[in-house]
């Protein structure tokens, strides 16, 4: 395959080196915002978008899962990266050097035991590819950036420490976006499908809504809520669950799904990623 696909960050990101490793033969195009992307793909500038969603030590990237309903894209695959924290600082540098470290806010949770050990306070930069670029322009010993290995590389930084995350198992689930669904059944295991419904307004509608999917056997893996439109009344749920929608199971749980809700919308089906377990 080959084309386009944009993702949030600078050249050097986690999102561009989960580009890499979900469609390593398609041009990464770095984008400024999660809503860039999603433009992008919306206008037809680029043919997929990469998407951060959740980290298994931070929790879900915020904004992201209330942006895919509104967005009209489709998720079409899903990729879990194993996110590495590595200090980088310039040339001839070492770690009792470095006074400061920059990362995005979501990065600095996951190696603050090793900030803290060194005595190296963290300081929050927009993207950690733009960290590890403006570490590199500074030419300064005392900064230092919390980034990939692949950043490393295309800023000319060296890797003072690898691995430095507190959580050995730290992942990034990322969601590959496209303007067109894909339902087809691919790949050898199991589906996922991705959608959002609002409950109708009678009592106990959310508890009955979900007992289609326990009386069918229907494993539900995440359901999360947002407001909608300011106010405390109204809730929209997303929910992921293991199938697809033609399984036999999965349609039942569906069509009772339907009966108490007001709306619900298909976002994705696309293979689980093998990573997931």
């Amino acid at each position: 395959m080959t084309g386009r696909i944009a993702f949030q960050g600078e050249l050097g990101a986690y999102s561009h080196q989960a580009c890499q490793q979900s469609r390593p033969d398609m041009e990464a195009v770095p984008s400024t915002t999660f809503e860039d992307v999603v433009d992008k793909v919306a206008r037809g500038e680029v043919d997929l978008g990469m998407l951060a969603v959740e980290n298994s030590t931070y929790g879900r990237v915020a904004d992201v899962h209330s942006l895919l309903p509104k967005s009209g894209l489709h998720i079409v695959d899903e990729a879990f990266v194993r996110v590495h924290v590595n200090l980088l600082g310039v040339p001839g540098a070492k770690v009792a050097d470095v006074r400061e470290a920059y990362g995005h806010v979501v990065i600095l949770p996951q190696c603050a035991g090793y900030l803290k050990a060194h005595g190296i306070a963290g300081r929050v930069s927009s993207d950690n590819a733009r960290a590890a670029r403006e570490v590199a322009e500074a030419g300064d010993k005392t900064r230092a950036a919390l980034a990939s290995e692949l950043a490393a590389s295309i800023y000319g930084l060296e890797v003072l420490a690898r691995q430095i995350e507190d959580q050995a198992n730290n992942t990034t689930r990322f969601l590959v976006m496209s303007r067109t669904p894909d339902h087809r059944r691919r790949g050898a295991g199991k589906m996922i499908t991705t959608f959002t419904f609002r409950v109708r307004n009678i009592p106990a509608a959310l508890y009955k809504a979900m007992g289609g999917f326990a009386t069918n056997g229907v494993n539900m893996t995440k359901l999360e809520s947002y407001m909608v439109g300011g106010t405390f009344t109204a809730t929209e749920f997303y929910a992921d669950i293991e199938g697809h929608p033609e399984d036999p199971n999965v349609a039942l749980a569906l069509e009772e799904l339907r009966y108490f809700t007001s709306e619900h919308r298909i976002v994705g089906v696309y293979p689980a990623d093998r990573e997931r377990g």
